[in-house]
């Protein structure tokens, strides 16, 4: 599930907290990191779970409608196609994702409120209304309709946020990339195929006696990055003489410590593969100037330490 550039944020907000906080030991760090890449799969458990609740708010709300004393002939007769949709029906009754559910103990009960505004923005939708149009009720279609909510009602929603930061300090910023394998598990159910818990790291799903181990790397690269802390720092200021230390944005020194322990700890990855990757992240997590520094400096200090014999690559073209 966890890709690479996943990881390396992961582990350099990991590196980052620990560095703000001052007294963290690295047991400390790599447990928080554990935490942190478990927390993204659960998040995308939580989201799937929405399917269930929105159909029952569909389903109420038809019954609602039904019932009142003097219905309307829609309300008498109503289109029970999203309330009736075969996939809400498929995870109710696949036994283990309702085993994992339970165990996680998530419900979106404490949120019915938010789903309802969800629902009432899916109804307003030319996708919502092209979907009970259509003459199609199969499963992949369902899932198809699934796909546009997740996409286009919760991936930048504020409230939405608001709910998962204060259910867990991990699932912050991890929304956009669970509901990416929320969207996955759809396509894949659609076609037929039956739900099962996505590994977390990537090269759980690549075999081969070449294949790295994802979660190595991620642990690897924070020990990396948190022994030899305060011995690249020093190199920073010593390639950037010109700037008082105190201006330089504290993500971007982090960006650049990791970056340099990657380039020590891996000699299977190339270097540009590193400056590009931190380069990136750079991008979302400093200012405006960031990735300039970043690139700039990171490139200065790994050139320092091929040149001291550090980086030992093992292929040709690594550095």
């Amino acid at each position: 599930m966890l890709n690479r550039r996943i990881l390396r944020i992961k582990v350099f907000k990991t590196l980052y907290c620990s560095e703000l906080k001052g007294n963290s030991s690295l047991a400390e760090a790599e447990a928080n990191l554990e935490s942190s890449c478990e927390a993204a799969r659960d998040l995308y458990l939580f989201m799937l779970g929405a399917v269930s609740p929105l159909t029952a708010i569909a389903a109420e709300k038809i019954d609602a409608g039904r019932n009142k004393f003097n219905p309307t002939e829609e309300e008498r007769n109503p289109n029970t196609k999203f309330a009736d949709n075969a996939l809400s029906r498929l995870l109710d009754e696949d036994p283990d994702f309702q085993k994992i559910y339970k165990k996680k103990k998530f419900s979106w009960e404490p949120y019915d409120l938010f789903l309802r505004k969800v629902y009432a923005s899916v109804i307003t939708k030319d996708y919502y209304a092209r979907y009970m149009e259509s003459e199609e009720y199969s499963l992949k279609n369902d899932c198809l309709l699934f796909r546009h909510i997740f996409e286009e009602e919760f991936t930048e929603s504020e409230e939405m946020s608001q709910i998962l930061e204060s259910m867990s300090i991990y699932w912050g910023e991890d929304l956009p990339y669970s509901l990416t394998y929320v969207c996955k598990t759809l396509d894949s159910l659609g076609k037929g195929a039956r739900w099962s818990l996505p590994p977390l790291f990537l090269s759980e799903t690549r075999k081969g006696e070449d294949t790295e181990d994802d979660r190595l790397f991620a642990r690897n690269l924070l020990r990396a990055a948190y022994v030899n802390y305060k011995k690249y720092w020093d190199m920073v200021a010593e390639s950037v003489s010109n700037w008082d230390n105190d201006r330089i944005v504290s993500t971007d020194m982090c960006l650049i410590i990791q970056g340099m322990a990657e380039a020590v700890a891996f000699p299977t990855i190339p270097v540009k593969v590193t400056i590009n990757e931190y380069v990136e992240i750079s991008k979302y997590f400093g200012t405006p100037k960031s990735k300039l520094f970043v690139n700039g400096i990171l490139d200065r200090v790994i050139q320092r330490l091929a040149a001291d014999g550090k980086i030992q690559k093992t292929g040709k073209g690594l550095m």
